[in-house]
């Protein structure tokens, strides 16, 4: 066989992954010039292995023309090359854009970082991962994981946590999982520079979160088909809950708060008719929302809740860094407010903690320009947000609270600081905490 013959077919061999590899480039700094790097690095690789393979094959081809020791040659260098990659597989590392977000530095004295998680850097799509993330939650608990749910270009994204992960483990009745939908636009923020709030633009904007109303029923039919039949899918009152993350870009994509309200029915309606009866649909509301109890009723949603203390409590979060006690104690008289504000039951939030630096430049100096150089919560510790547990099942406790729930932020919100999974700092101190308020 001709050598011009062999290099092609090796392409369309292997130049799919190639590009598939490329495309998740694109989530890192400088995305357009690491994925031409990279997929000019694999022709360059491709050309060279296949010229190899090729010049000592042909020098070991037999008298009578048969291709065989081409053949062979190529076979014992993808059997080395196997090999190699196996031997080498527990030094794999991330890619290097991602250990910008794990090399956190401190940005000030006393600045609690890198914070380095006790297991490790895991991969929750592996069930096995995920089966001993699920046994810490029960075990400490936990009543459910509500996930990040994402659904870009009329199609499920970042989904493999959840789909591959816990729905493929085999102990996933021990804890039950539910749904907020992220509807936000997609930035590139891996790591967010300083210069850029110099610009008109200081985020660029990768995909948009607006979903228009097909988009949204392929969605919620997804939704339907996907998970509500799951028999670990959490109900709040026997009702299936859902949580949407953003009001404004909900509006943005489908119209007024009458076409969101038409949208929500005919999704509750869908899933009525698959047989999983009344949907419990959740709004997580900001302090910038703008008439949010009446937004809230015209597009008809059952209870509200805070995605985190930060969106509640903006105006305490003063300066590089504040205490957390002092947020904390703000957040605890302010949940009555909060519920006296909407005619719906609010869901009070427990924030674990709030520190968004290492998705900036390191090199960059760090102050309150704009997320993510936003405010740090300092003294975060586990007896601090054991307090703010005690003040939320107290909170829960009121006659008057019909909604016995409260959510924390966050499980994993390794790059914002706001995680109960365990780190080298603390153990499992504040999983230990929930255990010990909540039983």
């Amino acid at each position: 066989m001709d050598f011009l013959k062999i290099l092609p077919m090796a392409f369309v061999m292997i130049a799919g992954p190639q590009i598939l590899s490329a495309i998740f480039l694109a989530t890192s700094e400088g995305w357009r010039r690491n994925s031409a790097a990279y997929v000019f690095g694999a022709a360059l690789s491709i050309s060279l292995f296949v010229t190899i393979a090729f010049l000592i094959g042909g020098g070991v081809k037999p008298d009578d023309g048969s291709s065989d020791g081409l053949y062979i040659a190529v076979l014992v260098l993808l059997v080395a090359a196997a090999i190699h990659v196996y031997l080498k597989r527990e030094e794999s590392e991330p890619p290097k854009w991602m250990g910008k977000l794990q090399d956190a530095t401190p940005r000030f004295p006393g600045h609690e970082q890198p914070n380095v998680p006790l297991w490790g850097y895991q991969d929750e799509s592996d069930p096995a991962v995920m089966a001993k993330k699920i046994d810490a939650a029960a075990d400490h608990g936990l009543d459910a994981f509500i996930f990040d749910w994402y659904w870009y270009e009329n199609a499920p994204f970042l989904q493999r946590a959840l789909e591959q992960g816990f729905l493929g483990t085999a102990n996933n009745a021990r804890l039950k999982f539910a749904l907020m939908w992220a509807d936000q636009d997609w930035w590139d923020l891996y790591p967010q520079k300083r210069a850029r709030f110099s610009t008109s633009t200081p985020y660029e904007t990768q995909i948009p979160g607006a979903t228009a109303p097909d988009s949204f029923r392929a969605m919620t039919d997804y939704v339907i088909a996907t998970y509500l039949g799951h028999p670990s899918y959490w109900k709040v009152g026997g009702r299936p809950y859902f949580s949407f993350y953003d009001l404004g870009i909900l509006q943005a994509g489908l119209g007024s708060p009458a076409d969101v309200r038409a949208a929500l029915d005919d999704f509750r309606a869908r899933a009525r008719a698959a047989g999983h009866g009344e949907l419990h649909l959740n709004a997580v509301v900001t302090q910038f929302v703008a008439d949010a109890n009446q937004l809230v009723q015209t597009m008809g949603f059952d209870s509200v809740t805070n995605y985190t203390w930060i969106h509640f409590e903006y105006d305490k979060f003063q300066g590089i860094s504040t205490p957390y006690r002092t947020v904390r104690q703000a957040v605890e008289t302010g949940w009555a407010d909060v519920q006296a504000q909407f005619s719906v039951p609010y869901l009070p939030n427990v924030t674990a903690g709030w520190d968004a630096s290492p998705r900036t430049a390191q090199t960059d100096t760090f102050d309150k320009i704009g997320y993510p150089f936003e405010t740090i919560l300092t003294g975060n510790t586990p007896d601090e947000f054991q307090a703010a547990l005690a003040a939320a099942r107290k909170f829960l406790a009121r006659p008057e609270t019909t909604i016995k729930v409260a959510t924390i932020n966050a499980w994993n919100e390794w790059t914002e600081g706001s995680y109960l999974e365990p780190d080298r700092r603390y153990g499992l101190a504040r999983l230990q905490a929930i255990r010990k308020v909540f039983g």
